[in-house]
Parts: C-alpha cells; sequence; structure tokens
C-alpha cells in the first residue's frame, strides 16, 4: 500500500508506479503543502531473499504486497500487487524450479507463485505462517504463535506432516551446513534447530537478544538478528560455538540475506527500507526506510510532532535529529494507531484494545485501559479526561483517572455515546463540545448529553478530525480530500484534494483481519490529522508513509 518510487522534492504529486494518490498533485486553493518526511519507497520490509533473477525479493506485511530490489541501483518493482489473492506476506523462499512460496500470515495461509506468474494454494492449515524455507524441492514452514508448530507441507498435495510443536513464537528459518533446520524462539531469545525429517528439537543457543531471524551467510556462520530497538546482530561458529555481537542501530531488523559475495542485506519491520550490513556494523541504505504508517498524528506545545507509527513513536523531519529517513524513532512502542499530546505525556490509543499514557521524558509507559475493542482516535477533553472513539464497539468512551490533575492510576471507562457504524476520530471545540468522526456513516456527529447530532454527512469515509477556531477539518479518505465544516453556519468546502491517504483510486482488496489465531494480525489503517500551535494542519499520509504540513495562505 505504498508507492515504489518517489522524487524528495517536497511537493506532494503522485508517483509514478504504484502510487497511492494516482499521478494528479495534491491540490488547494486555501493551503500550502509541504512534506515533513520523504514517503517511504518500501513500506514494510519483512522477508527477504534473492530470486533466481538476482534481485532481493521482499514480503510486505503492512503493505500488502511482495517487491523486487536491485540492490545495485536501489530500483524498486512491485511483484505481488496489493489486490492479489495475498493478503499479508510476511515471509517467502524460492524453490528449486523457480516457484515462490509465500507465507500468508493474517489469513493463514500459504501460496505458491509459479515463475509465470500463476498462484495457487499449497495449504490453509497453517495458523499464523511466518518463517518459511525451502530445502531443494522440499518446502518447510513455523508459526508465530505460543505453541506454534513447525510443517512440512507438499505443494502438489498431501496432509502437512508436523515435525515439532512447542515453538514460542517461530519466525525466520534456514538449513545449516550441518543439515538442520535452524530456527528462532522469539519469546525465551533461544536458537533451536531439527532434521527435516524429524526428530527431537535440539536447542543450540540461548541468550541470544531477541532473535527474530536465523540466517547462514555463505561461509555457514550463523547469524542472528535481533528484534529490538538497537539493532543487535549475532554470529555465531557452529563448531566452536564463538560468538562475536554488533549492534547496527537499525531498528526493529526482521530478516536478511546473503548474496553471492557474501554481502548480507536486513529489513526492518519497523521502519521498512533494504540496508546493507557489514560484519562490523556499519550499514549503507539500499532503499530508505521510513514510516510504516502513519496512523494518528499530533503535536505538543513547543511544536514537536510526533506519529503514531504501529511499531514505534517517530517524529518526521523537522521535529529534531533524524537519519536519512527524514523520522527519528523516539521510542519501539508497539501497534500503536491513535496519540495525543497533553501537557508533557503523549497518550496511545491502540486497535489492539490498550490505551496507554507514555512520557517522554522519563520513558515510562501505563496502561491506562485493557480489553477495548479497536479503539482508534483518542483525544484529551478539556477537563482532563481522555475520550477515546472505540470503532469496534461502534462507541465513544471517556476515560477518568486524575485527581488534583495528576493521573492516578484509578482509571475508569464510561460511555459517552453508543451505537454508532464505525466511529473512528475525536476532536474538542474551544466550548468543550466533542466530535466525532465516523468513516462508515460517511458523517461527523456532535456528542450532546449523550445524543449524537450530525454536523455533516455526505462525507465518503471521514477519519482524521481537528478543530481550528469555528471550523471543523476532517480527512475524507475516500475522496482523498481535506473537507473543512463550519461550526456556525454549518457550511462545508473541499479544502484540498488529491491526498495521499488510503487505497489508490480503482483498487479494492479484502482487508486483513486485526487479529490471527488470538496473535495481532494486520492493523486498519487510520489517517489522522491535527492542528499546530501555529495554526497549521498536520496530516498522516498514510498512502505514501508521510507526514504533510499544510500552512493557510493569508487572509485565510
Amino acid at each position: 500500500m505504498r508507492p515504489n518510487r518517489y522524487d524528495d522534492t517536497g511537493d506532494t504529486t503522485g508517483r509514478t508506479t504504484g502510487n497511492m494518490t494516482g499521478n494528479t498533485p495534491s491540490t488547494s486553493g486555501h493551503w500550502d503543502l509541504r512534506r515533513l518526511n520523504p514517503p517511504n519507497r518500501l513500506w514494510g520490509s519483512n522477508g527477504v531473499t534473492f530470486g533466481p533473477d538476482g534481485r532481493l525479493y521482499v514480503a510486505q506485511f503492512l503493505a500488502g504486497q511482495i517487491s523486487a530490489v536491485d540492490t545495485a541501483t536501489g530500483d524498486v518493482d512491485v511483484v505481488v500487487p496489493l489486490d492479489g489473492p495475498v493478503q499479508a506476506p510476511d515471509d517467502l523462499t524460492f524453490g528449486a524450479d523457480g516457484s515462490m512460496y509465500i507465507a500468508d500470515l493474517t489469513p493463514g495461509r500459504v501460496w505458491r507463485r509459479s515463475p509465470e506468474g500463476a498462484y495457487s494454494l499449497v495449504s490453509d492449515q497453517v495458523q499464523v505462517p511466518n518463517g518459511i524455507t525451502c530445502v531443494g524441492d522440499r518446502l518447510f514452514v513455523n508459526e508465530m504463535k505460543m505453541n506454534g508448530r513447525l510443517l512440512e507441507l507438499f505443494p502438489d498435495g498431501g496432509d502437512p506432516v508436523v515435525l515439532t510443536d512447542g515453538l514460542a513464537l517461530g519466525n525466520a528459518m534456514q538449513l545449516g551446513p550441518d543439515g538442520c533446520l535452524y530456527y528462532p524462539h522469539m519469546i525465551g531469545n533461544q536458537v533451536w534447530r531439527i532434521p527435516p525429517d524429524g526428530g527431537t528439537p535440539e536447542l543450540f543457543a540461548e541468550g541470544v537478544d531477541d532473535p527474530v531471524a536465523v540466517r547462514f551467510d555463505k561461509g555457514g556462520v550463523l547469524v542472528v538478528l535481533s528484534r529490538g530497538p538497537a539493532g543487535i546482530v549475532t554470529r555465531i561458529d557452529l563448531a566452536t560455538g564463538a560468538r562475536s555481537v554488533v549492534v547496527s542501530g537499525v531498528l526493529g531488523l526482521d530478516n536478511a540475506a546473503f548474496d553471492a559475495e557474501n554481502r548480507m542485506y536486513v529489513s526492518s519491520f519497523g521502519s521498512g527500507g533494504v540496508t546493507e550490513m557489514r560484519e562490523d556494523g556499519r550499514t549503507r541504505e539500499i532503499v530508505p526506510r521510513g514510516l510504516s504508517g502513519p496512523f494518528g498524528v499530533t503535536v505538543d506545545l513547543r511544536g514537536t510532532v510526533y506519529a503514531a507509527d504501529h511499531y514505534r513513536l517517530a517524529s518526521p523531519g523537522d521535529s529534531g535529529e533524524h537519519d536519512s529517513s527524514g523520522v527519528i524513532t523516539h521510542e519501539l512502542q508497539p501497534f500503536v494507531h491513535g496519540i495525543t499530546a497533553d501537557d508533557g505525556l503523549l497518550h496511545f490509543a491502540s486497535e489492539y484494545g490498550d490505551v496507554r499514557t507514555y512520557d517522554p521524558v522519563h520513558r515510562t509507559t501505563r496502561v491506562r485501559v485493557r480489553g477495548l475493542n479497536e479503539p482508534t482516535g483518542i483525544e484529551r477533553s478539556p477537563d482532563g479526561a481522555l475520550v477515546v472513539a472505540e470503532s469496534g464497539a461502534g462507541r465513544v468512551v471517556r476515560i477518568d483517572g486524575r485527581v488534583d490533575g495528576r493521573i492516578d492510576g484509578t482509571d475508569t471507562v464510561t460511555v459517552l455515546a453508543e451505537g454508532l457504524p464505525h466511529p473512528v476520530d475525536i476532536a474538542f471545540d474551544a466550548e468543550g463540545r466533542c466530535y466525532v468522526s465516523d468513516d462508515e456513516l460517511g458523517a461527523v456527529l456532535r456528542i450532546d448529553n449523550g445524543e449524537t447530532v450530525t454536523v455533516a454527512d455526505g462525507l465518503g469515509a471521514p477519519q482524521g478530525l481537528a478543530v481550528r477556531g469555528d471550523e471543523l477539518f476532517t480527512v475524507d479518505v475516500e475522496h482523498r480530500c481535506l473537507r473543512a465544516v463550519s461550526l456556525t453556519t454549518g457550511e462545508t468546502r473541499i479544502d484540498a484534494e488529491n491526498l495521499a491517504v488510503g487505497l489508490p483510486p480503482g483498487i479494492t482488496r479484502t482487508e486483513p483481519a486485526l487479529f490471527a489465531a488470538g496473535m495481532p494480525g494486520s492493523p486498519h489503517q487510520f489517517a489522522g490529522l491535527a492542528v499546530a500551535p501555529d495554526g497549521s494542519l498536520l496530516l498522516s499520509a498514510n498512502g505514501e508513509g508521510s507526514v504533510v504540513r499544510l500552512s493557510a495562505r493569508a487572509p485565510f
């Protein structure tokens, strides 16, 4: 769900291939539009492997597609599009005949894509399939869940064979030079191995930092990648057990592949892209990393912009020091979607059910509420409570937990409104009135004493919501525009068009499930909106992976 190529000119023109906005530039008669960071060319990079043509193939779980990267030029081409049969590819491998095998995590399917591009279903009997590898003509896959299984599958027919179970979140695996399959237990910091024909699994290494993938270089050395913030890579000699550890700084490593010259290329689930990594930890970007969404966006009183970026809390480039992607990562924060700034704190809503408060100074996080049904937009009310759009339950809820202005840990949840199709975001006006957008209803509503009053309807799919003075603004994802609503007259107008939000025009796809076998699946997209202290608007351009600032033109 991201473009493949971009120009870094700071404008908001549509991209040339596979773009989310079409080829028409974003336009506005009221605002000047400027990206705060470049679009993400390779949104969400997970499993990587070299194909028969020498290109590096990348499974993009969040994007729902697979791309091929020329490691010499950095060119990116989509091979498996987001509107094809594959929903959420997390890993991939090639068979001896050139067939591509794909672990489609969320729906629990394993696919074969022939060299001619035809798809066939290998299995739908694997839950949360992730690590996948070929051993000659044989195909193996494991499950990323507690008590997961490692199985052999048979593309030409036949029931799966379970080699072992008891995996504590399996992931990327590979055959070692000793003839055993090596795989990580992501929970437990261990690497295990088992013969491909079955037998008793053997614990090979423990105390390995957050192992997410095991790979072997051309010399037979085991390379273990860490999913943590430091980008740790551990090399283990199979014969002696000797280890060496380097810190690369590549946040959220996911997978690695070695070319014929033994150069290692790594992917990042946290920020996408492809990076060449040397044995001493030095790196060279092949495809720059970037934002994974973004989802919600907010700005504090100092003007620092924060994006809730699914796996992390991030800021686009002009909010401080950043890497070449134009983004700074403040903290790995799993599954953050809604966000709001509040007197030095940040509050997060996760579609997976919880609301959290984060202190950026002390870098501490406290869970406020668990068990909500797809909470998305979040905003602080004038009296200090948090108000959340509980999208999956069709409710707007209030979270109280302050005594004398301080969060005291006795959070209570009350319902402000219910019976809505799909409430998405929250905003308050200067008089303290609460507004909610509903992208299924196609309307913005005001909540008055538990009742909802329509403020504007016929809007398509309004998501991000913000109030600026006596006007309310919302991001209409269906029509890819910014709409303004007068709070005094009720009049509406379109303020900006052809925004890089949502799916490309004319593209439809089956949205992957939010949960898969009890594990987090694919998040629902959310294009956030916020008002900065200087009166500009901040837009989550989730159709390309950037944050866009809209600055008002005089005398508007």
